[in-house]
């Protein structure tokens, strides 16, 4: 008996040792979310939005077999109801946004980082990042459903240019990228399935 408790507990903290911590999670959504809002041109009400998606999403992976598994299908689910059209195609074809957390040698590597200097910030502070505490992606159906607006086929704003050499280069997408991606990220959730429909 003894033992099987002592085995619970490790297999508990190894567990813990793996899921991103509140705060921890609370800054990086803050510099991604940043990030998008200068590169999608996010309005007001988008950059809140972006902000608590990202938070949830965060806060929602516990190991590798979470970054491309169900929350991130969630994520991404959310984000059509919040993004408009060339929004979320530009999103899709970044992939520091669009794929931004990875799992390597025991530990998250984030992505944005490659491209962003650690410590700059294009905004304010979203107001959620002072009260929200997560969780609007655990209830059925998307929180931010209220927020799609019918597609309008316009041209994204030509206001922001690529970042400078020292950010880096952006991922390239092709034609099918989210259907390519979507595959690896099913053979990669080891069984798990999770898919989260636009009704």
């Amino acid at each position: 008996m003894k033992k099987m408790m002592i085995l619970a507990m490790m297999m508990v903290m190894t567990i813990s040792a793996n899921a991103m911590s509140y705060n921890a999670a609370k800054n990086e959504a803050l510099f991604l979310s940043d990030k998008m809002a200068y590169e999608l041109n996010l309005t007001d009400a988008q950059y809140e939005a972006v902000y608590e998606i990202n938070l949830d999403y965060l806060m929602s992976i516990n190991g590798h077999s979470d970054v491309f598994g169900i929350w991130w299908d969630r994520r991404n689910a959310d984000l059509r109801f919040v993004l408009n059209s060339w929004q979320y195609d530009k999103y899709v074809a970044l992939t520091h946004f669009y794929r931004p957390v990875a799992w390597k040698a025991g530990g998250w590597t984030f992505t944005v980082y490659a491209h962003y200097n650690r410590g700059h910030f294009y905004h304010a502070h979203p107001k959620a990042f002072v009260g929200y505490k997560g969780g609007h992606n655990r209830g059925h159906g998307s929180h931010y459903a209220h927020m799609h607006k019918p597609v309008v086929q316009h041209h994204a704003p030509a206001m922001h240019h690529a970042p400078t050499p020292h950010h880096g280069k952006h991922g390239v997408a092709h034609n099918d990228r989210h259907g390519a991606d979507r595959h690896i990220a099913m053979n990669d959730r080891g069984g798990k399935h999770g898919h989260f429909s636009r009704k």
